[in-house]
């Protein structure tokens, strides 16, 4: 018999997660501790019906609220070939942000008209593969785009759909590396200047471009839906002025992403029918409002549909005591593996995955092996008695934490693992001191 009641900090793990009478730490019906031993550590464990439940959940709340909607993955957040052809199976587009996370969509034969380029400076290289791609929409960032993506398609002798991304001028009250629906950013064509209509007037001059849409992102973690009604009164209002001095008006709009989950039992995040009702009833009645025809809607979920399905796995080592000031438990992962708390002061729980069940008796900060002092996972926070040996988790970290990864200290980076119904298989190896020498030449 496995226990959850008990255990708090279980809320922000994945939904499968349990611990059995031993005090293991189970995730998708795998005991953490026998993954850890199997896999190695840092390990991250990904449960796999939690992702698909999410993908799931996110069509289901905007579709029935507004049935010409469509939910694409924020591929940032974390993508590898095994979550790609997930989210192809799940029916969800893809939006990118470069030609890696491109090419892995390639990989997988993932439908290219469900598939979104973003980005602020893409390349000409990254631009020609789209096209070679015949992918869905370019999400044009700027004037340089624009140009260069009009010579590209004529070149290619073809017509691109494209979106525009405008800057409402919409503060998300997130981290300042995270707000970029700002005036001062250096994403999208600002409304209030007057370039986001000067792009859309050049765009419809352009023979090889066919502009569709409108988008905004207004940053991340966003935990007050209200920002997004702000965000979407700001750009249909500008799209009624468009339509007035330029005759277009967009068919499909997209509000961007940056839903906010739970990472902490101390700050809850709205749940996706929240977001999914602001957006759409503010969609709605602006489009009414305004006169203006109801577009498809795009929403863009990535950190909501898989960060707390992620779990992280360390091995703690050394156990360092500063009386009266300070206990630090030391693992074998950090910045490395996850720079969101040295990056922008990201908030973590801790959870002893060897002995779930044992009182959190001690006030440890978590930190890391790479030589910074900037390098703690979680500070201050409640565990159980940590000793050499013993299996961590840190939860809901699923999202970013790979994607931002480095060599640091030539430190591999860590092994991923899928799992489900008691089964666990590997989607990413971990990397060997082979690899970091393999781009190496050699010579002195």
């Amino acid at each position: 018999m496995k226990a959850r009641p008990s255990i708090p900090k279980l809320a922000v793990f994945p939904p499968s997660a349990e611990v059995d009478p031993q005090g293991h730490l189970f995730i998708g019906g795998c005991d953490t501790v026998d993954l850890a031993r199997r896999y190695g550590t840092p390990l991250y464990v990904f449960d796999e019906p939690a992702i698909r439940q999410k993908c799931r959940e996110f069509r289901a709340e905007f579709s029935r609220r507004y049935p010409d909607s469509h939910v694409i993955y924020a591929s940032k957040a974390f993508l590898n070939r095994a979550l790609a052809t997930l989210l192809k199976e799940e029916g969800l587009g893809l939006d990118v942000v470069s030609g890696g996370e491109l090419n892995c969509a390639v990989s997988v034969l993932f439908p290219p008209s469900r598939v979104y380029f973003h980005g602020n400076n893409k390349t000409r290289d990254e631009l020609e593969l789209a096209l070679d791609w015949h992918i869905g929409r370019i999400v044009v960032d700027n004037f340089h785009e624009l140009d260069l993506l009009g010579e590209l398609a004529g070149k290619h002798g073809i017509k691109q759909d494209i979106l525009f991304r405008v800057t409402p001028d919409v503060d998300a009250h997130s981290h300042r590396h995270t707000t970029t629906g700002v005036l001062d950013s250096k994403f999208g064509f600002p409304i209030s200047t007057g370039q986001a209509e000067e792009a859309v007037r050049r765009a419809l001059a352009v023979p090889n471009l066919n502009p569709v849409g409108l988008h905004f992102h207004l940053g991340s973690p966003i935990y007050e839906t209200g920002v997004y009604q702000l965000g979407i009164e700001a750009t249909l209002r500008f799209a009624a002025a468009v339509r007035k001095k330029l005759g277009w008006e967009p068919h499909e709009f997209s509000a961007g992403g940056g839903f906010a989950v739970q990472y902490t039992l101390a700050r809850p995040a709205p749940p996706v029918g929240d977001y999914a009702e602001a957006i759409c009833r503010k969609l709605a009645e602006m489009t009414g409002m305004l006169g203006l025809k109801p577009p498809r809607l795009v929403v863009e979920p990535g950190r909501a549909i898989v960060a707390r399905a992620g779990v992280a796995l360390y091995t703690v080592g050394a156990v360092k005591d500063i009386p009266g000031v300070r206990r630090y438990v030391c693992i074998d992962g950090g910045m490395g593996d996850n720079i969101r708390p040295a990056l922008y002061g990201a908030e973590y729980e801790a959870l002893m995955a060897s002995k779930a069940l044992a009182m959190e008796t001690d006030t440890v900060t978590i930190a890391g092996r790479y030589c910074e002092s900037g390098d703690i996972l979680v500070r201050d926070t409640p565990l159980a008695m940590a000793e050499a040996g013993d299996v961590l988790a840190i939860p809901v970290s699923g999202a970013y934490c790979i994607p931002m990864s480095s060599n640091y200290n030539s430190i591999p980076r860590p092994a991923i693992v899928f799992v489900r119904e008691g089964k666990a298989r590997v989607v990413r190896r971990r990397e060997t001191y082979d690899d970091l020498l393999r781009l190496d030449n050699g010579k002195v």
